[in-house]
Parts: structure tokens; sequence; C-alpha cells
């Protein structure tokens, strides 16, 4: 996995990268009530607001970590935005995105980095 200094998490498998936010943002966040997905099809640039995420002490957007075209997203977090505060690194990913240059992921932190970053 790799981690932006916004608090998402990126995995890739395969062509797809699987993007969501860290265990930190959202304990930050608290309680999560609303999340607002993208389109699936949508082209995105890195650093687009992409998702609108509501909690009961803030609004934030997630912005696009990399260029691509967003081809799965997580409705099951739409439906039930709690998921995100009960599993954020695992079953509440946010979206899965083709990128349309993989190397941009080389830019972000592993792991240790980000414990780091966070510490």
């Amino acid at each position: 996995m790799k981690y932006t200094e916004e608090h998402e998490w990126l995995q890739q498998d395969g062509d797809v990268v699987t993007v969501g936010i860290t265990a930190h943002a959202a304990e930050q966040l608290g309680d999560v009530v609303f999340v607002e997905l993208p389109e699936v099809g949508t082209e995105v640039t890195k650093d687009d607001e992409i998702v609108v995420i509501e909690s009961v002490k803030a609004a934030s957007d997630i912005l696009a970590p990399i260029d691509g075209e967003i081809v799965e997203v997580n409705e099951a977090i739409v439906e039930d935005p709690a998921k995100v505060n009960d599993d954020p690194e695992g079953d509440a990913w946010f979206f899965r995105i083709k990128p349309s240059d993989a190397s941009q992921m080389d830019d972000y932190m592993d792991e240790a980095a980000y414990k780091k970053f966070i510490g």
C-alpha cells in the first residue's frame, strides 16, 4: 500500500488501484454520516476533488491521488457511511481507478513513512 499526505491509501492490483482513507483520517473525522462518490467512467486528474465526505465534525473533499478513469465505486459506503469508521483500510474503500500513469504511485509514502508522518 501507498499513502498520501492527505491520508488516503492506494493499493494496486493489476492495472487497477483501489483508493480509500486511512484509519487515522477516519479517526480524525469522527462519525461519518454522508459519502458522495464519483460516477463510474469519470476521467480524473490528480488533485481533482472527486469525493465528498461528511462527518459529525466536518465536511471534507477527497482528492484524486492519480490521473485515470474511475472504474468502480463502493456503493456500500454510500448506503451505510458508518462503514468508513468501521473498516477504513478494508471493506470501506471509496473507488477503484485505472491509472493513465501508474508511475504517479511512486510519489507516495510506504507504510513506515506514513506512520512516521502521522506520528
